[in-house]
């Protein structure tokens, strides 16, 4: 029963994932290895990120002791802010995938995802999906994994977008572009900071991270679907 969870919670965190990769076509442009380099460079930027946060934003005692993050805005705003280095790798990875815009915001988006994926919930659900007593928290790793895939690929088209911007997009585009990209910078500081305030429980503030995350992706298909309209004049 214990194998049979933890089958479940792989299937529900991992599935997204594939399908992606065999019904945008990157399969169709041998994508594998790419999305393999970006899965590589998201590796190597979180290991910057932890050696910078751990030189000057050191986890305090209390929350050592406790194994758990209690929110605290400005501390929590600094390492958000050192978050940004993910669009410097995201940037990266791009600019070494040739082919259209679309399939550089998904090598990056679905490599990034899946390395995230595999490093900070693989070993979680293996330990803990497997254990005597059923606990729903599994289930919602699995679905946050889902909503992480998303919120990258968001980040992504972000990315590339800003990197294609011109004059004939006009400053309006560009402060749209701006804004929302700012707001999925500081996406996990927003969704933490409103359920501390609201005191949400585990479900409501998935669910309200799903809401944002689908927000920001909607808002971001729009401004893809408009860029790229205007490119083609």
């Amino acid at each position: 029963m214990t194998l049979y969870h933890f089958a479940n919670c792989l299937a529900l965190a991992y599935t997204p994932y594939y399908l992606t990769y065999k019904y945008t076509g990157l399969s169709e442009y041998g994508a594998f290895w790419k999305v393999g380099q970006a899965s590589l460079m998201y590796i190597l930027t979180q290991l910057a990120k932890m050696l910078f946060l751990a030189t000057f934003f050191p986890m305090s005692d209390m929350e050592e002791e406790e194994g758990e993050h209690k929110f605290d805005f400005l501390n929590d705003f600094l390492r958000a802010t050192v978050d940004i280095a993910d669009l410097v790798g995201i940037y990266l990875v791009m600019s070494r995938v040739s082919g259209k815009g679309a399939v550089k915001v998904l090598v990056a988006g679905l490599g990034w995802g899946f390395a995230e994926l595999v490093l900070t919930r693989l070993v979680f659900l293996w330990v803990g999906a497997r254990g005597v007593e059923f606990d729903w928290r599994y289930i919602q790793k699995s679905f946050d994994a889902n909503i992480s895939l998303l919120h990258f690929i968001t980040l992504a088209t972000l990315v590339w977008m800003w990197t294609k911007r011109n004059s004939q997009h006009g400053a309006g585009v560009t402060g749209v572009l701006s804004l929302v990209l700012g707001l999925a910078c500081y996406k996990g500081l927003l969704v933490s900071g409103a359920a501390s305030i609201m005191q949400l429980g585990s479900w409501a503030t998935l669910l309200q991270d799903a809401m944002v995350s689908v927000c920001l992706g909607l808002v971001s298909l729009q401004l893809y679907l408009g860029v790229t309209s205007l490119d083609k004049y």
